[in-house]
């Protein structure tokens, strides 16, 4: 018997009147998405964004519709395509006609993590108020009251780590201040932590800190400034004794001025004879060098007066000395 070939099944393209009616429900879908995006605010930006690129999709495809209506007018819509169309314009209408509450319970699994990232990524970006914003947001509007409690938890336990760590790194630099006895600095720098992390007890009292050290510092030197005049180490004296100065009001100074006085005495005695052995011995680059100290550190003096008429002489032989190789 003779078998007649068959064919293989045609698929028949899809009949323009569904694919006019997908087109409406996807353009209804996606101004819902937008709709219910602006609705939650910064937590809808990604819900808004996805009805907005469906919104492009819609007019990118509205040529082809519009193709395929045209070529409706050809043959009449079968039965089954009629049925197709009145069916997708029914659920359109249907899912149009849902009230706002109804569609935030349609949604609000997606609303709930949109919520959560946003709320993480709040407290990953150390803005803490914005996450306490969306955590209310979580528990009274959409009803999930435990979550919101745990994210509370989260978020106070990282406000607090990061204010101690925080708080760690201003006071380890005040120290530094502190040991390199920069006291102006270290004032200011205690009064910044006060009114940045005002409800930490461990900034309390910084500024009596910086304030304590640098008495304690004073104190120290005026002991070590004594101890080295009474045992004749005058040079050492002498350096105790100008950054001793800067430490010392007009009445404080008083009780060292006899102290001061004698050290100072022997420091320019100390140095004139050192300046008159190396003007003997004609070592000229040491007299030079001594005499400008003099005249430094006593300028007033008669002594001062005296190197000065000497000065000139000494750098003179200087520059006649043979440069040695």
């Amino acid at each position: 018997m003779d078998q007649t070939p068959q064919s293989p099944p045609k698929h028949s393209p899809i009949p323009p009147m569904v694919f006019g009616a997908c087109m409406i429900v996807a353009a209804a879908l996606s101004g819902g998405m937008v709709y219910y995006g602006s609705k939650l605010g910064d937590a809808g930006r990604l819900f808004m964004a996805i009805g907005g690129l469906g919104f492009i999709v819609v007019f990118a495809m509205a040529p082809i519709g519009f193709l395929l209506v045209l070529r409706t007018r050809e043959r009449a819509p079968s039965n089954m395509e009629g049925g197709e169309l009145v069916r997708s314009i029914e659920r359109l209408v249907e899912h149009g006609s849902l009230s706002d509450e109804a569609r935030r319970v349609l949604y609000r699994r997606h609303d709930r993590e949109l919520l959560r990232k946003a709320i993480q990524e709040d407290i990953a970006a150390e803005d803490w108020d914005a996450a306490m914003v969306l955590v209310k947001e979580l528990a009274e509007r959409f009803g999930y009251r435990s979550d919101a409690e745990e994210f509370r938890a989260r978020i106070e336990q990282a406000r607090f780590d990061t204010v101690q760590r925080k708080v760690t790194e201003a006071i380890a630099h005040l120290d530094d201040l502190i040991v390199s006895r920069r006291w102006d600095q270290a004032a200011v720098e205690a009064a910044r932590i006060g009114r940045l992390y005002p409800d930490s007890p461990r900034v309390e009292g910084l500024r009596h800190r910086v304030e304590q050290a640098r008495v304690l510092y004073k104190s120290d030197l005026e002991r070590r400034f004594l101890l080295a005049a009474e045992e004749d180490r005058i040079d050492e004296a002498m350096e105790l004794l100008r950054e001793l100065d800067a430490y010392l009001t007009e009445d404080e100074a008083g009780p060292y001025r006899e102290v001061a006085r004698g050290v100072i005495g022997k420091a320019r005695d100390n140095l004139g004879v050192q300046f008159k052995l190396a003007v003997q011995d004609r070592r000229w680059d040491r007299a030079a060098h001594i005499g400008e100290q003099i005249i430094e550190q006593f300028p007033n003096s008669r002594m001062a007066q005296e190197v000065r008429g000497l000065l000139d002489g000494i750098r003179a032989r200087i520059r006649q000395m043979p440069v040695s190789r």
